[in-house]
């Protein structure tokens, strides 16, 4: 592992040397077997992209608009994909009221190819409040993932260490 990673753990976070607090899936980290499991996927993941939502924040990244979602539904034959709404399959708004995807970084799991129903939309993306148990992604407080973000590079990984919640 280097300095550049990502390690996510039962304790929280470290990149570049310094320590975060984050929350991950209400049902830890470990083997994601599902779609709706709540688990974050334990493993080596890259960021594929950086989503933001312009005018709340100054990270880097393509800007997402009020009809952008992202499809939760392994019958979507764009399952796992970013898509425009409204639409005819379950998905879920990536422009929301709160801030939580105010910053968003889609991560690699279940996309090369993408199974359906293995589990979609893990992000790193701000917390709703505190520790607060997500339904799989990792999340952070807004000033720790534009830090995190801001020295990204095409090297580093995220590295999610396995353990229940």
């Amino acid at each position: 592992m280097s300095p550049r990673d990502l390690v996510v753990g039962p304790w929280g976070a470290r990149f570049m040397g310094r320590r975060f607090p984050c929350a991950v899936g209400r049902g830890g980290t470990g083997v994601k077997r599902r779609e709706g499991d709540g688990v974050t996927p334990a493993g080596v993941h890259r960021i594929e992209a950086v989503l933001v939502r312009a005018g709340r924040t100054a990270a880097p990244g393509r800007a997402i608009g009020p009809r952008d979602g992202w499809s939760d539904d392994p019958a979507d034959p764009d399952y796992n994909r970013l898509v425009r709404r409204p639409r005819g399959y379950g998905h879920e708004a990536m422009f929301r009221a709160d801030r939580q995807y105010d910053m968003v970084a889609v991560l690699d799991w279940n996309r090369h190819p993408v199974v359906p129903g293995r589990g979609s939309a893990i992000f790193l993306h701000v917390w709703r409040r505190p520790r607060w148990p997500t339904a799989g992604c990792i999340a952070f407080r807004a000033q720790d993932l534009a830090f995190i973000l801001a020295r990204w590079t095409e090297r580093s990984r995220v590295v999610v260490r396995g353990w229940a919640a």
